[in-house]
């Protein structure tokens, strides 16, 4: 069977691999759709600490039960699934009390073991989550960044009237815009240095939008606010260097969510901190949040499918890199069918 396998940073190839067996405990997926998201190129590009290679990518994706490991319940050939990727002991301190997205010894599908970007996938039966009929399986394949969006809104813990900045207006920055909404946040704004991804927000229901290239968002801000500052922003940009003007836009008992990972440090004043008495939360992958984002799905709360710009066979999905690489402004999320 045919799979995207990234063997070394920037070495990465459509190669052929053996179908594997199901496990005790794990099922068989059958790949319908699978889309590509930043931290997949973050592993192209040899920046993430925790892949080991060679490695088959993909932490988004949907598809099909095809066989039924040992032992394994509540899951019948055939039925359709999307893939919750974080696979956890169960037994540690983040486990035990509930936290298990950030687990000692987490593995994550896609990262640690190899992920949806192949025709057919083992996985633990309990990361399978069974789709309404009403949830296509090319929406389904979106549920995962849905959940990112999910977990950093519930780590900032909004309250009714609470306003929303979003930094970045990439894939992440539209699910939270998207999540928030579908959450009763009403008043949102997103900042961005791109004017296409703003124009998508703004489609998408943003309040209001600012191009920090072109205008001054601090002071934007103050403005929109009489000075009180903005009580929850979420960092979808993750750029370290922006944290000193989160922590000046925020009001006076705000929450800012960050979800970057990159290693550069941010400078921290810690006056801004403690005189607002401020929360910065980081948010890590998600903590059980497939049903809830399914849910809302289901409802027609969510739009996954407004965000995808291309849909491309996996043989194709070299050039898909090759255009995220040096033209991201030309995507959104681009999804790659696999099987049907």
């Amino acid at each position: 069977m045919q799979a995207f396998q990234v063997r070394a940073p920037l070495d990465y190839t459509i190669t052929e691999v053996e179908v594997p067996q199901a496990a005790p405990g794990e099922v068989l997926v059958r790949v319908a759709y699978a889309g590509i998201c930043g931290s997949d190129m973050h592993i192209i590009h040899g920046d993430n600490a925790f892949v080991r290679f060679p490695r088959i990518t993909g932490h988004e994706f949907a598809g099909t039960v095809e066989a039924l490991g040992e032992g394994v319940e509540g899951l019948s050939i055939g039925d359709r699934v999307c893939i919750d990727p974080v696979v956890n002991c169960g037994e540690c301190y983040p486990c035990r009390i509930g936290r298990p997205n950030v687990c000692t010894a987490l593995e994550v599908i896609g990262v640690h073991r190899n992920g949806g970007f192949e025709e057919r996938v083992n996985v633990p039966a309990a990361n399978a989550h069974l789709l309404p009929e009403s949830v296509g399986l090319d929406a389904a394949a979106l549920v995962e960044p849905y959940t990112i969006a999910a977990n950093v809104l519930d780590r900032m813990q909004p309250i009714p009237g609470d306003r929303l900045l979003i930094f970045g207006a990439g894939v992440i920055g539209l699910t939270i815009l998207q999540m928030a909404r579908a959450l009763g946040i009403e008043d949102i704004t997103v900042a961005d240095v791109i004017d296409e991804r703003l124009s998508t927000a703004r489609e998408l229901g943003a309040t209001r939008t600012f191009n920090g290239s072109e205008e001054d968002i601090e002071a934007a801000i103050q403005a929109l606010t009489g000075g009180e500052g903005i009580p929850l922003i979420a960092d979808a940009a993750c750029v370290p260097a922006l944290l000193p003007q989160m922590l000046r836009i925020a009001s006076p008992a705000g929450r800012i969510g960050l979800l970057g990972f990159n290693p550069n440090p941010s400078d921290l004043v810690q006056l801004e901190v403690i005189k607002k008495e401020l929360t910065l939360v980081g948010s890590r992958l998600n903590n059980r949040k497939f049903p809830e984002v399914i849910d809302l799905m289901a409802s027609g709360r969510l739009d996954p499918l407004a965000l995808v710009s291309h849909r491309l066979p996996l043989t194709e999905m070299p050039g898909a890199i090759d255009m995220l690489d040096h033209h991201p402004e030309k995507a959104r999320k681009v999804l790659i069918q696999i099987g049907s």
